[in-house]
């Protein structure tokens, strides 16, 4: 909710809520909720910090962050450009103030998002700085708060802004393992590629009163699949109704709120354990107990992923320059094509003996993603893929490649499976991205999708995932946090579809093969971009036009791919794919802009 000027000067404000002409001292005092009708209007970083933290306590994160234009991106001004304007206008080095405080005297490290900033759009730059603190914070072991204010992942940035998402979520999966408090404040708006990450993948999650989030937006839904929107869609108390948050909790509150759990996560560090009265003697080891065997000296180091392993004929195209440069809006019409084969159709043809598995054992079965159990000759593993259809029937059943909560539940569960067995993960992504429905966010489809991210990030088994058809958004990322990214010749990658960033950016449908250009989602594009790993080249009639020869040149593909992972070690293949991950962030890019002033704290 936002304020309404007045032509009553800068000493009075009109409550958006319910009209009613405010002073602003006033306002402030009740920490800007309306003191007539309970409306929470939006802060910017700055305020949010001083009302949430003790007095003097805040100290920002050191070092700087780096600009980055990684794609070129110009809508009506250069991407650089809009950088420039947002910083002059907002004070701020980018769309979030990261740092240390305390909270009823509790430390912490915390990371407050500005939606000010380009609409808290989460980019490189912010992926890096929460990541920073999130690493800050492991290593002065200290719970982590995140408040959220976002529209979602920055389109100016291509499919890295979209990598953040895996990068923040790693860093979480990190502070999780350490035993270490995660909480996010959720806050007015959050949605996008943030709901469907680090707002929800935490520990716990809170809502601030007045807070609306979701993964796709009311004006998306609306326009998508043209549903009715419920009364209250998406509002703090219906995430809360939902099983979405741990809590909804007033402005005014939110410090009382937040001191109880940050004093159980320091109670940890802090409290002498309690002894069992009935706890057994510990063990007297033997006088005569054998010595342990000494560690081998010559033992050869485990194989880096990736470097040992295939000496056969190599399939996959690691050099942009031997792929002829496509057209991005033609590849992306190609990669929609309903003859291109399906995840089902390669599973017969270069996979052998597929048995699939239904269900998230929570009371649904999501069609458009199958998964079970296949072989690549000998080798057993599990495959998880998006499935469309090649006639409409076929689409209308599996919702157009689309998936529901119960598809990436479904996903989780496969893939836990494929580690109790030993088994490598195998992921086949076609999808315009996740379902933009109604029940879909009634059922928490942000969650699905972080809780999926967050799981592929701590994966110990091989993991090699596939674009074959089209990469869209959050809805494809959740099945690409993998040790091996490859994708089709002719596939695309997106964080947002070209139609969906020409109506925002410009409002205007033909501006659809441009935005396809501008946003660099080809393949040879993604692999200068080192988003994936190696292309799969396709037949000379493409995919559609030969699918046995795609078939054939997948499965060779995928044995190139996984023959180097299956002798790394669990603990190695985790360390190295998140090492992959985090490089996404702006810190090894040029061009240092210097932290700016946080104001006066």
């Amino acid at each position: 909710m936002t304020l309404s000027p007045t032509l009553d000067g800068p000493h009075w404000v009109r409550c958006a809520s319910c009209s009613m002409l405010l002073y602003r001292k006033r306002l402030r005092r009740h920490l800007d909720v309306c003191p007539e009708c309970g409306g929470h209007h939006r802060l910017d970083a700055d305020e949010r910090i001083r009302q949430l933290t003790d007095p003097g306590s805040f100290t920002p994160l050191a070092g700087s962050v780096a600009q980055v234009d990684p794609v070129g991106f110009v809508d009506s001004l250069p991407y650089p450009q809009r950088l420039a304007e947002a910083r002059a206008r907002t004070g701020l080095a980018e769309a979030v103030l990261c740092g240390t405080a305390r909270i009823g005297g509790y430390p912490l490290a915390l990371a407050v998002m500005d939606f000010r900033f380009l609409g808290g759009s989460l980019g490189s730059a912010v992926g890096e700085l929460i990541t920073r603190t999130a690493e800050h914070a492991l290593a002065r072991r200290l719970p982590l708060l995140l408040v959220t204010a976002s529209g979602g992942a920055r389109m100016q940035e291509g499919t890295l802004s979209l990598m953040q998402m895996a990068t923040v979520s790693q860093a979480i999966a990190a502070l999780r393992e350490a035993g270490l408090l995660t909480v996010s404040l959720v806050t007015d708006p959050t949605y996008g590629g943030v709901a469907a990450s680090f707002a929800t993948n935490t520990d716990l999650v809170v809502a601030e009163r007045g807070a609306r989030m979701g993964f796709a937006g009311p004006r998306v839904i609306r326009q998508t699949i043209r549903q009715a929107l419920p009364e209250g869609f998406q509002t703090a108390e219906f995430l809360l109704r939902h099983g979405q948050v741990d809590m909804v909790v007033d402005r005014r509150s939110l410090r009382r709120r937040l001191q109880p759990l940050l004093a159980a996560a320091t109670a940890r560090r802090t409290e002498p354990p309690v002894a069992r009265k009935d706890a057994p003697e510990p063990p007297v080891a033997r006088k005569d107990a054998p010595e342990p065997p000494a560690a081998r000296t010559d033992a050869p180091e485990p194989p880096v992923a990736g470097e040992q392993g295939w000496t056969g004929e190599r399939v996959l195209i690691t050099d942009p320059g031997r792929c002829p440069e496509p057209d991005a809006w033609r590849n992306v019409q190609t990669a929609r094509d309903v003859e291109r084969p399906t995840t089902l159709d390669y599973l017969a043809t270069a996979f052998d003996g597929f048995v699939e598995l239904h269900g998230d054992r929570l009371g649904a079965d999501c069609p458009a993603i199958v998964a079970g159990l296949a072989r690549l000759g000998e080798r057993h593993l599990v495959v998880v893929g998006h499935q469309k259809g090649h006639h409409t029937k076929d689409l209308l059943a599996r919702n157009f490649g689309m998936s529901t909560p119960a598809g990436y539940r479904k996903a989780q569960r496969v893939m836990a499976l494929a580690v109790r067995l030993g088994l490598p993960v195998v992921t086949l992504i076609d999808t315009p991205g996740a379902y933009p429905g109604v029940e879909a966010e009634r059922n928490g489809q942000a969650a699905a999708i972080a809780d999926c991210i967050l799981t592929m990030t701590s994966l110990p088994t091989p993991v090699v995932a596939v674009v074959t058809g089209e990469g869209g958004s959050g809805g494809a990322l959740a099945l690409a946090v993998a040790d091996r990214v490859l994708m089709l010749q002719n596939a695309v990658y997106s964080v947002i579809s070209p139609e969906g960033c020409a109506a925002i950016l410009w409002n205007d449908p033909t501006g659809t093969p441009r935005a396809a250009r501008a946003l660099r989602i080809t393949a040879p594009d993604l692999l200068r971009l080192r988003v994936a790993d190696a292309i799969v080249p396709e037949p000379a009639l493409g995919a559609q036009g030969d699918p046995l020869g795609a078939a054939d040149l997948l499965r060779r593909a995928l044995v190139e791919s996984l023959t180097p992972l299956l002798g790394v070690p669990p603990e190695t293949l985790v360390r190295q794919r998140r090492q992959r991950f985090r490089r996404y962030g702006a810190a090894t890019r040029p061009a240092p802009v210097p932290a700016m002033p946080v104001g006066s704290r």
